[in-house]
């Protein structure tokens, strides 16, 4: 069974390798640390930090000594954190102590979701119908762009041999991402939303046309719907089916649902390109959320280009838990990896009851494990919580 905390570098530091690895091996009863090793920009309230309650995290950097040999020669090139200069590297920390005996460690990896290095490199960011870009989203279609994350998945698995890697954000992003103080007046729906996330950069244009889809038509369909949603009075839904439907919410505009076909290639393409690059020892698996289709993924397809994924099923009941799961378990197969991703937050959840009730239901699903979110953002009390959710928790009879 698989279990895990997600948790940053300075936490780490502040609690130190061997406090760190007692709060979540015997008090948290886990197995394993999902190490931040590349991350963008935030604001966290750090109840356990003895001197940092606030806590601002550099923009778009790694938490890791990238290896120049690998980077020398890319148009994207990750920046190292001040922090690992500044306090240590804390992913080599934890290699070396799994060497005595301490604690399995996989890398949370953020691959496209990255502001700083959208500013810098505006030809590679998504951008909607009208040609405006999403700077915090590099764009999965772009050649530069997809060099840059399989490159980063490289040098983090041969270099540190950790046993698992995470993929978040290899794929497309919402329009709504709490980028920075986002303003909307209009009331975007979800169809709204969807419709503002479509990428139609130059990347994508060409990369679908030579697939022989009407990337132009689609783009011209999408521009007429945010028109017409930017001149209503109040928001009203024009979709019925969405997004119940998925993509067949838009069968009757025949352009726009090819290309929305078409727009789980990259991402696919991309996640394979990675795993063929990263250290065979690895696993590398998906972090992605319930309705996945909505970024561009088929999470069937992802299951056939690398080892499984960890859907997060964050406010969700345990019956909701248990159909995200089951059919995520339906679409990577049986021999996959499937984890379940759960946050210890209160009031989401309200009690140790609650989170253990969700557990249950996600291994009773298929789940192989949970991911735990976060462990330097909840009091230490709540470790407890952890402990007791993951008491008891076996092997699904799929395995």
């Amino acid at each position: 069974m698989h279990l895990s905390m997600w948790t940053y570098p300075w936490d780490v530091q502040d609690q130190g390798i061997a406090g760190t690895v007692s709060d979540l091996r015997e008090r948290a009863g886990l197995n394993t640390v999902s190490l931040a090793t590349s991350y963008h920009a935030g604001r966290f309230l750090q109840p356990r930090s003895p001197s940092q309650k606030a806590y601002f995290p550099e923009d778009g950097t790694v938490y890791f000594r990238p290896d120049r040999t690998l980077w020398h020669d890319k148009e994207i090139r990750p920046l190292m954190a001040r922090n690992v200069e500044e306090r240590g590297d804390m992913l080599a920390a934890l290699i070396a102590d799994r060497a005595r005996g301490g604690m399995k460690v996989s890398c949370w990896t953020v691959c496209l979701h990255n502001t700083r290095l959208g500013m810098l490199h505006p030809g590679d960011v998504t951008r909607n119908a009208y040609g405006n870009p999403n700077y915090y989203n590099l764009c999965p279609s772009s050649p530069a762009a997809r060099d840059y994350v399989v490159t980063l998945v490289r040098d983090i698995t041969v270099n540190y041999q950790p046993d698992m890697l995470e993929l978040e954000s290899p794929n497309f992003m919402g329009f709504a991402h709490e980028y920075h103080h986002e303003k909307d007046g209009v009331g975007l729906n979800e169809e709204d939303d969807f419709l503002l996330s479509i990428c139609f950069c130059e990347h994508c244009i060409a990369r679908a046309a030579h697939a022989g889809v009407d990337a132009e038509g689609a783009r011209q369909t999408v521009r007429r719907f945010i028109a017409e949603m930017c001149e209503r009075e109040i928001p009203e839904k024009q979709f019925i089916d969405f997004p119940a439907e998925g993509i067949d919410a838009f069968r009757d505009h025949m352009a726009l649902h090819d290309y929305l076909t078409w727009r789980t290639e990259p991402v696919t393409s991309l996640i394979r390109e990675i795993k063929n690059a990263a250290r065979p020892g690895t696993k590398i698996v998906l972090i992605d959320l319930k309705d996945g289709w909505l970024g561009g993924v088929d999470l069937g397809a992802v299951g056939e280009v690398c080892d499984g994924a960890i859907l997060c099923c964050y406010s969700m009941t345990p019956d909701a838990i248990a159909s995200v799961i089951g059919s995520g378990r339906a679409s990577l197969g049986a021999e996959k990896f499937l984890s379940v991703g759960l946050r210890v937050f209160y009031p989401e959840v309200a009690s140790v009851d609650r989170l253990a009730e969700r557990a249950k239901a996600a291994v009773g699903a298929g789940a192989d494990g949970v991911n735990f979110y976060n462990y330097g953002l909840i009091p230490a009390r709540r470790l407890d919580w952890v402990r007791i959710a993951s008491a008891g928790l076996s092997k699904p009879p799929h395995r």
